[in-house]
């Protein structure tokens, strides 16, 4: 047993040895990590985070959600199972990888925080991004070798109006869409269904303000999905009550008239038609006013499907960047490179150790 202790020290003093004799060396490789570490990391653009947390409420109360509640607090999750809607907040994540969901982020309109740059995100994105100038040679290179390759057709979208249609986009659009998906994510808490959604950028009020409308623009997403047949019921029983309208009103017409035709006429054949007429009115009364019921139900029907969502954090406009964190990385780097060295003058004691 102290025989291997021995080994161990003579091993051990023998590490310290080597060490000592390299340390100008270490001095030397640990003073070019830390320059070519600042190089990279300081030129590199900060960015900041916006964060907004919504709560999806539900309009009605029933003993299952009582359950789910209950369930939720053991930590599952019930409310797919009592949900019928084929967009529940679990696949609120999934929307935000959807062009259709995204494309319209493009013509939100931003502002920097020092007013220098005010323009929609799509032109935001495609001319005001900083670079690291450090990439600017590789970047030069590579947007070279892409005109080489590019046919006609990756420069050209088709789309509807002024705006990207969603379905067939440029490369350079499809890329812009893509950088934007990234820098705007979206998460959900499993047990309580709270929403989360996070937007990353360079200027802090475009942080803020993109946070905002995304909140807002998933807002009307999720609307617009759960109150389509509703809408459209309302103007299905609208186009109903508009014919039964006209229906009545022509009615009520042909009575009038008749009867200002044949006044103190006493016939029965005169009595009999003007009786007809007069139960086709109260039949056509009797359409329009069912109709006109239809139609407020389905615009009462419109509101109760008509989801809320509490805002349980606002965005704010972020005082600190977010990133990068420079002097973590500077730290992580001569770390790194104070063990890639110390392997490398150890590599021939650690073989010998090993064999």
């Amino acid at each position: 047993m102290s025989k291997n202790n021995n080994a161990d020290i003579d091993v051990l003093n023998q590490a310290v040895q080597i060490l000592k004799a390299k340390k100008k060396s270490f001095i030397k490789i640990l003073a070019v990590t830390f320059v070519l570490s600042c190089l990279i990391i300081f030129p590199q653009p900060r960015y900041y985070t916006s964060e907004v947390k919504l709560a999806p409420e539900y309009g009605s109360s029933s003993p299952a959600e009582g359950i789910g509640s209950l369930a939720a607090s053991f930590g599952f999750d019930l409310s797919n199972m009592q949900n019928t809607d084929a967009i529940y907040p679990l696949l609120y994540p999934e929307l935000f990888e959807s062009p259709e969901f995204l494309v319209p982020l493009f013509r939100i309109q931003v502002k920097t925080a020092d007013g220098k740059i005010s323009a929609n995100y799509h032109d935001y994105l495609k001319k005001h991004q900083k670079k690291n100038p450090l990439t600017y040679p590789l970047r030069m290179c590579l947007g070279l070798v892409q005109k080489l390759f590019e046919s006609s057709s990756d420069t050209i979208s088709v789309k509807v109006g002024t705006a990207i249609n969603p379905f067939w986009m440029s490369k350079k659009d499809f890329s812009l869409m893509s950088e934007m998906a990234e820098k705007v994510t979206c998460s959900v808490n499993k047990k309580n269904n709270v929403v989360s959604i996070i937007v990353k950028d360079q200027d802090a009020l475009v942080c803020a303000t993109l946070a905002d409308s995304v909140r807002a623009h998933l807002q009307d997403f999720i609307i617009n999905y759960r109150t389509s047949k509703a809408r459209q019921d309302v103007v299905y029983y609208q186009g109903l009550r508009d014919s039964a309208l006209i229906e009545y009103d022509y009615a009520i017409a042909r009575y009038s008239k008749y009867c200002d035709k044949h006044q103190n006429v006493i016939l029965q054949s005169v009595i009999s038609e003007r009786d007809q007429l007069e139960n086709d009115m109260a039949l056509k009364l009797t359409k329009y006013q069912t109709v006109s019921g239809q139609l407020e139900n389905a615009k009462a029907k419109v509101q109760e499907q008509t989801p809320a969502f509490t805002v349980i954090k606002s965005p704010i406009v972020p005082v600190k960047p977010a990133g990068p964190k420079r002097m973590i990385f500077v730290a992580f780097m001569l770390i790194l490179a104070t063990f890639c060295t110390t392997m490398w003058y150890l590599r021939r004691l650690i073989l010998s150790e090993l064999i």
